[in-house]
């Protein structure tokens, strides 16, 4: 797990953040994510009170994209925005002092700021059982919507909270449609590379294989299309 810390300082720090986010922030830690204004999937964090600042933990990976766009929706908000060389430690057993407990799931333990390390849980195992998304295999920027992939269940989106960037897409898909297509962990025969579609048994597209652990894996699949004789590459996928 490599993470990066960027510390968000300054009076209009919980304002800033709320006007550009899914989730409700002020109350403690959460997790949310920035999306286009198409309400597509850009950049997940886990927001953490710190004194008078906000910490966003975030995939190493993306945190100079996440720090650029911050940084352009500043305009005059009386914000501080830097990287800082902050640690964290995650795990599932006994929470050491001063640990939050992951927003998303319980079943994803506790994390600790300051102190870098893991328990050695099996992450990936934890992930499949409970569908819960990762950054940069399940969520993919510019392409997942949030609801698709879980925001509601793992508690990343508020609906009773003001405006966000993507606000007005996502609101529309939770009320005005049913999903049609989402995240669900299916049974897996085999393996198969992440990113492999999945086919049904006349050979037309159910979906994506992603995640993989213990017999069963996290697929993007069209619910209409889950039925037996599913094939990924040399898997075999069966319904849940």
């Amino acid at each position: 797990m490599t993470r990066t810390i960027i510390r968000i300082s300054g009076e209009d720090r919980i304002e800033f953040l709320q006007n550009l986010v899914t989730n409700e922030i002020s109350h403690g830690p959460a997790w949310s994510a920035l999306l286009t204004p198409q309400g597509k999937y850009l950049v997940d964090f886990l927001t953490v009170p710190d004194g008078d600042s906000l910490l966003l933990d975030v995939d190493a990976r993306l945190s100079d994209d996440l720090l650029r766009r911050l940084t352009m929706y500043k305009l005059r908000a009386k914000v501080g925005l830097e990287q800082t060389d902050l640690t964290v430690a995650r795990g599932t057993g006994p929470a050491p002092d001063g640990a939050i407990a992951d927003p998303r799931h319980p079943a994803l333990g506790w994390r600790l700021y300051g102190r870098a390390g893991d328990d050695g849980s099996d992450w990936d195992a934890i992930r499949v059982a409970n569908t819960i998304p990762e950054t940069l295999i399940e969520l993919i920027p510019n392409d997942t919507y949030p609801l698709e992939a879980g925001f509601e269940r793992l508690h990343g989106v508020d609906f009773r909270k003001g405006c966000y960037v993507g606000q007005e897409v996502t609101a529309r898909m939770k009320h005005k449609t049913e999903l049609r297509k989402g995240l669900r962990t299916l049974r897996i025969e085999g393996a198969a590379p992440v990113g492999t579609p999945i086919l049904m048994a006349d050979g037309r597209e159910a979906g994506t294989l992603f995640t993989q652990s213990g017999g069963r894996a996290i697929a993007y699949v069209r619910f209409d299309r889950l039925g037996e004789g599913m094939q990924a590459g040399e898997a075999r996928v069966l319904p849940d």
